[in-house]
């Protein structure tokens, strides 16, 4: 993958005043809510390829923006039956500096995944008939969703000077492991132009920094298959910083 490497730095992965997203100017800032995003990989070409949609720019958070799909936390999202759960250094590391279960993040990344894009992270078994709200449609068709196969990547807090913040959590799982059949992506309200890219022609879209960053650690864990624990970027009273969980 040497013609393929992004050469990205830690410092770019803070967004900016002028980038372009909505500031928040003589209010008292949000607290941020937690959310999580997954970054399917395929490796069935040349090089690995990385899926990535559009966000409507309708949105004040990131309009326009091509990003990994991924939303808010719901608190059901823990209480859904799984086909299997997430490996014991996943969860004790997503366990970093927050009350909620850990599974509720993987949850939620599957969820989102699957109406952003309508591709299923589950294996086939019969499912309750009753589902936690927002996922009777994944239990109606007996999917459940399977955690194993996720790796918790990185973490970031978006800047207080926001109007809307969110503490996320990022995921990535091998596309021929974690879904259930080859589906093609399907465009819908949240994002469009959904696309499977290099990681080098992801650098040419119009990116979100932290998105730029988190491309970046994807490639150095394909290339070298390192785990140097997940990066967690945030915003302190020294100003942004970024360590490893």
């Amino acid at each position: 993958m040497s013609d393929t490497k992004t050469k990205i730095k830690l410092g770019s992965a803070y967004d900016r005043e002028g980038d372009g997203d909505v500031l928040l100017e003589g209010k008292r800032t949000p607290r941020p809510s937690d959310a999580a995003t997954l970054i399917l990989v395929r490796r069935d070409a040349e090089h690995p390829r990385v899926l990535m949609g559009k966000r409507s720019g309708r949105h004040t958070f990131m309009p326009d923006k091509y990003v990994f799909p991924g939303g808010r936390v719901d608190p059901q999202d823990s209480r859904v039956v799984a086909y299997s759960e997430l490996n014991k250094r996943v969860e004790d590391r997503l366990r970093h500096q927050t009350r909620r279960l850990p599974r509720a993040f993987a949850m939620t990344a599957i969820r989102e995944t699957f109406e952003e894009t309508g591709l299923l992270i589950g294996r086939n078994a019969e499912m309750p008939r009753r589902a936690p709200e927002g996922w009777q449609r994944l239990y109606d068709m007996d999917i459940a969703p399977c955690l194993k196969d996720l790796k918790f990547i990185g973490r970031a807090i978006t800047p207080p000077y926001r109007p809307k913040r969110f503490d996320a959590r990022f995921f990535m799982a091998e596309a021929e492991e974690a879904l259930i059949d080859d589906r093609p992506p399907m465009d819908g309200a949240e994002l469009s132009d959904l696309q499977w890219v290099t990681l080098k022609d992801a650098l040419d879209l119009d990116l979100p920094n932290v998105t730029r960053f988190m491309l970046g650690e994807i490639e150095e864990r394909l290339e070298k298959g390192e785990d140097q624990g997940p990066p967690f970027l945030r915003w302190t009273r020294s100003g942004h910083t970024t360590d490893r969980i």
